[in-house]
């Protein structure tokens, strides 16, 4: 019988990515979670229903969290703006979601407890990416203690282990992979202010990050 694992899927890119690496290069049974927080760019939560079909996940766990009631973050509060363009990477932006990678892995660490789930994969990346705090190794690293601390699964001995295997790659790095795995990239969705159709913008940081690792990557790009 094969291992599970619970991959965080957002359908974006980066996430479907780690899907694929847990199923294919770990051989883990996989079991997917998706949430649906009042996010601007919601059509995210139905390319990760499609993207979890076409790649057989045994269970697709879908949360809905109305993190859009505590606003703070372009992505949740329609008042505040997304920006264009490349954003300074020293400066922490304004789609960052506060709080948003402790509550997802949280709810994360529950499901998998119930489920007997000890592997939990999430596609965060520390190179190209937005500068947000919950995307850092030792987030990652002082998370996995917590749980492990603080579950009745990590106090009888049956420890959680946090997999991000795209913490340290490139864009161009991540679409690379994602074309070795065979991910179709068409389904996937990164734009964080697509319009009424769900159209990507192309001018977000996200659309901009997408475009920069498809062109590194010598890969017609798919917006």
């Amino acid at each position: 019988m094969k291992e599970k694992a619970l991959v965080l899927l957002s359908g974006g890119m980066d996430s479907s990515v780690c899907l694929l690496i847990a199923k294919k290069e770990y051989k883990f049974d996989i079991f997917a979670l998706t949430f649906d927080y009042g996010q601007r760019h919601r059509i995210e939560v139905e390319k990760a229903k499609e993207i979890a079909k076409k790649y057989s996940a045994k269970k697709h766990f879908i949360i809905e969290l109305p993190l859009s009631k505590i606003g703070g973050s372009a992505l949740t509060d329609k008042n505040i703006e997304v920006p264009e363009g490349k954003i300074n990477r020293n400066e922490i932006p304004l789609t960052y979601v506060p709080a948003r990678n402790i509550i997802f892995l949280s709810y994360a660490t529950a499901i998998a407890e119930v489920n007997e789930i000890y592997n939990i994969f999430i596609g965060i990346n520390y190179i190209d990416y937005s500068g947000y705090p919950d995307c850092r190794p030792e987030f990652i690293e002082a998370f996995e203690k917590m749980i492990n601390l603080g579950t009745k699964s990590g106090v009888e001995g049956k420890k959680f282990k946090i997999y991000t295997p795209l913490i340290k790659m490139t864009k161009k790095e991540i679409v690379l992979k994602g074309k070795e795995l065979g991910l179709d990239f068409k389904l996937t969705h990164s734009c964080y202010n697509p319009d009424e159709n769900g159209n990507p913008c192309g001018k977000c940081d996200s659309c901009l990050l997408r475009l920069k690792g498809f062109k590194e990557a010598g890969i017609e790009p798919v917006l």
